[in-house]
């Protein structure tokens, strides 16, 4: 039986080299560990335990799971892992970086966390995630993932039909604003000081979307400290039940500098991610990117998708260096 309650954080790190190290304890991950763990090497996820949906009730758009908490997906994907033998720690992680190569030549990396435990792999997956961004108005974080929302597919059905406001952030903002207006019939679109082209304001327009152009100062609340609507220069208050707002989303790098790994800032400031290629390969040999930390918006599917690919790649390339290694001894 799969377990559901969260399972002890702490498996002890192993002292001998493991064939994998896992940064990040997300879908991407535990996805990555899953299959490492099934081909039977030795793996180690490294959990921040910070997860990107920790504020949502549950968890939407993927067929099975859909409307499960992520509290609840989190303990049953960890006991899988552990099942096929994998181990998995709760820990920040200090600094990564190349360590000198085995004896046969083969790569290492050691990862040391801030708390001075260790561990040394043969290869990396960074599975970090990232860290979203708000814009710097008062109350708007401390509704974020209730009524403060920025995916229309991850949280959209649940908030439809209310009267709900889309904060611009920048110039993808209009088109954010047409997600949430096949949601909703009441919906307004701050502009908050981003322009706003003649084109779009005619879609609006068209499409019965009012826009207020005086800037936000603050998220208002009712006297029970519900979201009430947007507080606008001079005082006046816009009511609403929701605010839509996309956020600038930024690949979580910390501790990962020895590693050398390229970053790529995006158009518009929406955001920053760690560069990868076909199934998460990356420039630094050894070392895979996988989920939200390269592809910032990827949902819970594709960024587990995103990590299964890569640990099967990974696990591809280890059996390759032991059979090379294997030629290397006989001969």
């Amino acid at each position: 039986m799969i377990e559901t309650t969260t399972p002890q954080a702490h498996d002890p790190l192993p002292d001998r080299t493991v064939d994998a190290v896992v940064i990040g304890g997300g879908p991407a991950g535990l996805a990555g560990a899953l299959m490492l763990a099934r081909s039977r090497r030795r793996v180690v996820v490294l959990d921040g335990g910070r997860p990107r949906n920790a504020p949502a009730a549950a968890m939407h758009g993927f067929p099975v799971l859909d409307g499960m908490s992520p509290a609840e997906i989190l303990a049953r994907s960890r006991a899988q892992v552990r099942g096929y033998g994998g181990l998995i720690t709760e820990g920040q992680v200090a600094a990564a970086a190349p360590a000198p190569a085995a004896a046969d030549g083969d790569l290492r990396f050691r990862v040391a966390l801030s708390d001075g435990r260790a561990v040394t792999a043969r290869r990396l997956l960074v599975a970090t995630g990232l860290t979203d961004v708000l814009p710097e108005i008062p109350g708007l974080a401390t509704h974020f993932g209730d009524a403060v929302v920025h995916c229309p597919y991850c949280h959209g059905f649940e908030v439809r039909d209310r009267p709900i406001g889309v904060l611009a952030t920048g110039p993808g903002s209009p088109a954010h604003a047409l997600l949430f207006r096949q949601l909703t019939d009441d919906l307004i679109y701050f502009t908050d000081g981003h322009p706003l082209s003649a084109q779009d304001r005619a879609r609006f327009t068209a499409r019965g979307v009012d826009v207020v152009d005086t800037p936000v100062e603050a998220i208002a609340e009712d006297a029970s400290g519900a979201l009430a609507g947007l507080r606008l220069a001079g005082g006046g208050v816009v009511p609403r039940r929701v605010i839509a707002v996309a956020t600038a989303m930024r690949a979580r790098t910390d501790g990962l500098a020895g590693l050398g790994l390229p970053t790529e800032e995006l158009p518009g400031g929406t955001g920053r991610r760690l560069v990868a290629g076909m199934a998460g390969t990356t420039e630094v040999p050894g070392v895979w990117v996988a989920g939200n930390a390269t592809d910032l918006t990827a949902q819970v599917g594709a960024s587990a998708a995103a990590g299964a690919l890569a640990g099967a790649h990974i696990n591809a390339v280890l059996a390759a260096a032991d059979a090379d290694a294997a030629v290397a001894a006989a001969g």
